[in-house]
């Protein structure tokens, strides 16, 4: 599908004095250009769709862009702000404020066109599973909130209605809702007075929440990671126990497990290594899923929605997968403690396409259109050589930029559908001239040279320092060959005629010797 106009690729920088937008790769000159000055701030966020983006100016003011012309919409002001979201579609901004009593309700919803208070609840504590307070699916079609033992649901479109049902669940400790669309949520219920954990899907619907449409039990669990694939059909659940029984691992036990919403398939993933699970990740299609895992070196595999392995991907020191929007690349990758090794994959070509290295890598994540990936080494994190490098989708380095300090580096979220097919994409991509392959990137088509398809890559040969290519290249100098060892045409020429002159020297020296030996004689 071809595309007149797609928009350009944003990236959002964050360092101590404020964010700026930057207009993405291609970067001409070695320069990015500057879409919007630096504004002070101390977090910041985009909507999940794009079209918003929210910065926290200080711990009572947060502004909220429109990402697409950069104005600024509103300004809230919020007294002992703590934390602060935006909803997938932007409409919404939701609040956590200190709180000294239960009658001062510290969470809030507002609107993000009018500024008005639509919805205020009272929140204890904030915790990575409880913050949001109030979640949306990817359209905002559905909301709900993890309260006491249950599950709150509201009119997404007027919460002044309240709680319009409640699903029931004793224990529960955290839940996933579908994102799109948001027709199901995975509850999780921890192991309690030698009961098993379990997690359970139940459909978002009131008049079908008897029942849960599946169930999974775990022994040794002590919580888990919940993936939901697009259409919400498959659900992918990394079960962590703090103590591997095997002592084969200090951070403990991980088991891949699957369960789909029409029952079908309700267990463990087989993997063909031991070892934790690293990394998982669907693809954009929601039809397969990426899985790294086993002891060093890992092992990667794509598997489909039934479990079935489609792909190997080989082993190597990999924690990390990362597979582009619009299906076709994928890259593996070992941050964290690993080195940062970066291998890059044609999914669809079913190949391997190129490898390299980003060491210290904090943060990671193909660009929207699917042809650059970026990396970042950020604070807190890591106090050193923080910076920012984008990749080509083959893994040579086209951008990069070290920073004192960089808290933040993101990519404008827009649809995969507003660029190009992959196969356009690759044959654009393939024809850029890359000027320095540190800071530059090609500026343009060159129109003199045919497009041609990706080559697959061929094995590196072993490396030479520069003193031994010169010492090489002087010695088949003298040899009259090239460096390779084949002799060129000039090289050939001399050859033949220093062969030459050789020759006619020792001709001539035969000749003078007889000459002065009948010198002689006659003397």
């Amino acid at each position: 599908m071809a595309v007149a106009n797609p928009p350009s690729l944003d990236i959002l920088v964050r360092d101590p004095g404020g964010f700026t937008i930057w207009s993405g790769p291609p970067v001409s000159n070695g320069e990015p250009q500057i879409k919007l000055d630096k504004i002070p701030c101390t977090s910041t966020k985009f909507s999940e769709d794009g079209s918003k983006l929210m910065a926290v100016r200080s711990d009572s003011l947060i502004s909220i862009y429109d990402a697409n012309n950069l104005a600024e919409i509103r300004a809230f002001q919020v007294p002992n702000l703590l934390a602060a979201s935006i909803s997938p579609c932007g409409t919404y901004l939701q609040t956590f404020q200190k709180s000294s009593t239960p009658q001062v309700k510290n969470v809030v919803l507002w609107k993000t066109e009018t500024g008005e208070s639509v919805y205020q609840v009272f929140q204890k504590n904030m915790a990575k599973a409880t913050w949001p307070s109030i979640r949306f699916s990817s359209d905002e079609a559905v909301a709900c909130r993890l309260a006491t033992n249950e599950v709150q649901f509201f009119d997404a479109k007027d919460f002044s209605k309240g709680i319009v049902h409640q699903l029931k669940v004793q224990g529960i400790a955290a839940f996933e809702l579908s994102k799109s669309p948001g027709s199901y949520v995975a509850v999780f219920v921890p192991e309690s007075k030698g009961m098993p954990a379990n997690v359970q899907i139940y459909s978002c619907a009131k008049e079908s929440q008897s029942q849960p449409v599946a169930r999974k039990s775990f022994f040794r669990c002590s919580s888990v990671q919940l993936h939901w694939n697009l259409g919400s059909k498959g659900l992918l659940v990394v079960v962590q126990s703090d103590v591997d029984k095997t002592n084969q691992s200090y951070y403990g036990e991980t088991k891949l497990n699957y369960l789909t919403t029409d029952g079908i398939y309700e267990g463990l993933v087989s993997l063909r290594k031991e070892g934790p699970v690293h990394d998982v990740q669907w693809s954009s299609s929601g039809k397969e899923f990426a899985a790294v895992y086993g002891f060093m070196p890992a092992m990667a595999t794509i598997f489909d929605a039934k479990c079935k392995p489609l792909l190997e991907l080989g082993t190597g020191p990999y924690n990390t997968v990362r597979w582009n929007p619009k299906g076709k690349f994928i890259c593996l990758a070992g941050f964290g403690n690993l080195p940062g090794d970066m291998a890059f994959w044609d999914y669809t070509e079913k190949k391997k396409l190129g490898a390299t290295r980003a060491e210290l890598s904090v943060s990671s994540e193909w660009s929207p259109d699917g042809r650059y990936f970026m990396t970042a080494t950020t604070a807190p994190r890591l106090q050193v050589d923080n910076g920012i490098k984008i990749f080509d989708y083959k893994g040579s380095l086209l951008f990069k930029r070290m920073y004192d300090k960089l808290f933040q580096v993101d990519w404008k979220p827009q649809s995969p559908d507003k660029f190009a097919d992959i196969e356009e994409v690759v044959k654009s991509v393939g024809s850029l001239k890359l000027e320095d392959t540190t800071t530059k990137q090609g500026q343009g088509l060159k129109s003199a040279q045919p497009i041609s398809k990706p080559s697959i890559p061929q094995k590196p040969a072993a490396y030479r320092p520069p003193s031994v290519k010169a010492a090489a290249a002087v010695q088949a100098e003298l040899f009259g060959e090239s460096p390779t060892g084949e002799l060129s045409k000039n090289a050939l020429k001399n050859k033949k005629k220093r062969e030459k002159q050789r020759e006619k020297k020792a001709a001539e020296a035969s000749s003078g010797g007889l000459l002065s030996y009948g010198h002689l004689q006659r003397g």
